[in-house]
């Protein structure tokens, strides 16, 4: 049994997550809406160019987590990938949020080259941040504790994210209130990757062995191999893509179905407050149940309580904020068990001499979930195009019809989905795969 690791350290492991946190969330839900209407990039290029750019990061992640491990191989700490990404990332982030005055195609290839440049940077610092925490501990339990708290801080930052570009707003006006937004992320990123990589805890497990056999792609897919592990990917994307869809439309559904867009960093702070208020319950239902067992009750949950956003209309706001307080009280079982179960699947293949380094493992997983993102925005923004749909603009009209389908019906569908392909792969008795 390896040494409890230091709370202060471990604190200063897990700073990081927050400004990360509070940095994804607007990129994936106020960017769109941003750009639609303050430049002029029309909902559908938009989908078309995030199907693109989510896809070709997706593609470089696990090529990112393949170098990292080949690096820790020769000795190279995992820490100096997050301090190399991390100033890469600010400076994308400021060129996010603070686009330059241009129009046209101009603006298009703006809004790609800043979310490529965001997107693998991100990747860079992310991907050797969750393998480095992974090595922290040999210890299951001390494992379990290092995601708690790191995940516990993602959720602070989240709502950092979803509060702070309407108050930038308020205070100075869109879009300088944006391109504030981005400067203090940007800030905040860089000095959460110095203390960690200050002040975090030494890894406990040692080096990996280099992979030299076989090519790149076949050294990133190997934790593939085992059909449980390719089962857990699947269900990780198609409920992951049920999970972004939402969140890449939430702002235009506010605005032109509820009616309420002053009110939008309330309704996200509700939901993601609830989260928070939670996530206690979680672990707690494992160790009653187990864990396949709690996602799949996180996940009916989630259907239940978001199908009635489709039945929503201008001014039901308590309504609204009801819906983001239930469906936000399943959010903890997308954000912690999906993750340890990954851990099991690692164990299990270390265990059967099949392991492969963390950084294949998370980059894997890195991968599926900007996969996930992909679809989400090539899915839905394109049928908010296709149903004459467009932010702010004469066409809202059809807000009523399309918005509330592609918000609430299609994910709820997806996850219904993934629910369902989730008790299939349950054994009777332990709850795990088969």
């Amino acid at each position: 049994m390896s040494r409890p690791l230091s709370r202060r350290r471990l604190l200063a492991y897990s700073a990081l997550a927050a400004p990360l946190a509070m940095l994804t969330l607007p990129v994936y839900i106020h960017v769109p809406k941003f750009y639609a209407e303050h430049h002029g990039l029309a909902l559908g290029t938009q989908g078309v160019l995030l199907l693109g750019a989510r896809a070709l990061d997706a593609l470089v992640d696990p090529l990112l987590g393949l170098a990292a491990d080949r690096a820790r191989a020769r000795g190279v700490e995992r820490r100096w990938f997050v301090l190399l990404g991390a100033p890469l990332l600010a400076l994308a982030a400021c060129g996010l949020f603070a686009p330059p005055a241009v129009g046209g195609g101009w603006i298009g290839a703006w809004f790609f080259l800043m979310l490529v440049a965001v997107y693998i940077a991100l990747a860079l610092v992310q991907i050797s941040y969750h393998a480095q925490g992974a090595e922290l501990s040999l210890d299951p339990a001390e494992r379990t504790r290092v995601t708690a708290m790191r995940e516990s801080f993602a959720l602070l930052g989240v709502l950092a994210g979803a509060l702070l570009p309407q108050v930038f707003d308020a205070a100075r006006g869109s879009p300088a209130g944006h391109a504030s937004f981005g400067v203090a992320a940007a800030g905040a990123i860089v000095l959460g990757a110095v203390t960690c990589a200050a002040f975090a805890p030494t890894p406990a497990a040692p080096p990996p062995r280099a992979q030299s056999d076989g090519g790149p792609w076949e050294t990133i897919l190997r934790p593939l191999r085992a059909v449980d592990s390719r089962r857990l990917f699947a269900l990780y994307l198609l409920n992951g893509t049920a999970n972004a869809i939402p969140a890449t439309v939430v702002l235009f559904y506010i605005d032109d179905v509820i009616g309420r867009g002053d009110l939008a960093g309330a309704f996200l702070c509700t939901y993601f407050l609830a989260g928070v208020v939670a996530m206690p319950l979680w672990p707690w239902l494992t160790r009653r149940l187990d864990k396949t067992r709690a996602w799949l009750a996180g996940m009916l949950g989630a259907v239940a309580a978001f199908a009635w956003a489709l039945t929503l209309g201008p001014g039901d706001v308590a309504a609204y904020f009801a819906v983001c307080a239930l469906s936000g009280l399943a959010l903890g079982a997308d954000l912690a068990l999906p993750p340890a179960l990954l851990a099991d699947a690692i164990d299990r293949e270390t265990a059967a001499g099949h392991g492969y380094p963390a950084g294949a493992w998370f980059g894997l997983w890195t991968l599926t979930t900007k996969l996930a993102l992909a679809l989400a925005a090539g899915i839905a923004l394109p049928l908010l195009a296709w149903a004459g749909y467009e932010a702010n603009g004469p066409a809202a009209g059809h807000a009523p019809t399309a918005l509330p389908l592609v918000y609430a019906l299609l994910p709820c569908a997806l996850k219904a989905a993934a629910a369902t392909m989730l008790w299939c792969n349950l054994t009777p008795r332990a709850g795990s795969w088969r």
